[in-house]
C-alpha cells in the first residue's frame, strides 16, 4: 500500500498557487523543502517514494515534481522514465554532485532541471520558479523558423503548424541562445557554462533531445547540425 503520502496546508498559499509534489525518502529532507516551499507561497504534497507519488498523482494535478534520485524499490529515474510515457509534468530532480551519470541518464528520459545536493535554498527557489516560467506568455521580439518550426524567442514557445511543442527549460535556454548567433558555430565548452548538469557531455545529450523535436529526421539534421571540432550551429530560414 502507498505510505506517507502528506499535504501541506495552512495560511500562506491560495488555492491558485502551484502545487508541487515531493518525493524523497528522507523523511528530514522531504518535511524541510515542504515547509520551505509552503512559507514561500507554493501548496505542497509530499511522498516517501515511487508508489506513493503514483497513488496520489492518480488523484491530484501538480505543476512540478521535485524528484530525489536515490530511493528505494524503485529509483527517481526509473520513476521519471515511467512518467514520460503518458506524462509532460515538470520535473525538478535532486542529486548527488557525485552522479554525473544518473544526470546524464535523467536529461536523457526527459528531466526539466537538475539540483545538486546540498544546495542552498535560495537555489531551490529559483529553479522552480525557472522550470515554472516556461509557459510564459510575455510578447515576442522575434522569431526564428526552421522549415515547419517557429521558435518566439521572448516568449520561449516553439511552435508546428500552430501546436505548441513542450521545452524543457534547457531546451528552451540553448534555443534562446543559438537564435542569438544563427549561422554561427557553438561550442560545446561555451554551451555548457552555468549548466549544473553534466558539462560539455551533458550539452550533447541536450541537442540530441532538442533535434527530436526541431529535426523532420533528427538522424541527419538539416538546421542544428554538429561543426566538426567546433561544436554546434544552427541556420534559420
Amino acid at each position: 500500500m502507498p505510505t506517507a503520502i502528506k499535504t501541506h496546508r495552512g495560511s500562506g498559499p491560495d488555492d491558485n498557487a502551484p502545487h508541487i509534489l515531493v518525493v524523497d525518502d528522507d523523511s528530514r529532507i522531504r518535511d524541510l523543502l515542504a515547509r520551505y516551499l509552503h512559507d514561500h507561497g507554493f501548496r505542497v504534497t509530499t511522498a516517501d517514494d515511487a508508489e506513493s507519488a503514483r497513488a496520489t498523482m492518480r488523484s491530484l494535478a501538480f505543476d512540478l515534481l521535485i524528484l530525489d534520485v536515490m530511493m528505494p524499490k524503485e529509483s527517481g529515474i526509473d520513476f521519471a522514465k515511467a512518467l514520460r510515457k503518458d506524462s509532460q509534468v515538470p520535473i525538478l530532480m535532486l542529486t548527488a554532485r557525485a552522479e554525473p551519470e544518473q544526470r546524464i541518464e535523467g536529461l536523457e528520459t526527459g528531466v526539466d532541471d537538475y539540483l545538486a545536493k546540498p544546495f542552498d535554498p535560495r537555489e531551490l527557489l529559483l529553479r522552480v520558479g525557472n522550470v515554472l516560467r516556461r509557459g510564459t506568455t510575455a510578447p515576442a521580439t522575434g522569431e526564428i523558423r526552421m522549415g515547419d518550426f517557429i521558435f518566439h524567442v521572448s516568449r520561449g514557445d516553439l511552435q508546428r503548424d500552430g501546436e505548441s511543442i513542450r521545452l524543457t527549460e534547457r531546451e528552451r535556454e540553448l534555443l534562446r541562445y543559438f537564435a542569438q548567433r544563427p549561422g554561427t558555430p557553438v561550442s560545446r565548452h561555451e554551451l555548457a557554462k552555468g549548466a549544473d548538469s553534466g558539462g560539455e557531455r551533458a550539452v550533447d545529450v541536450q541537442i540530441n533531445r532538442l533535434r527530436r523535436k526541431i529535426e523532420n529526421d533528427p538522424a541527419n539534421p538539416v538546421y542544428l547540425q554538429t561543426v566538426r571540432g567546433k561544436g554546434y550551429i544552427l541556420y534559420s530560414e
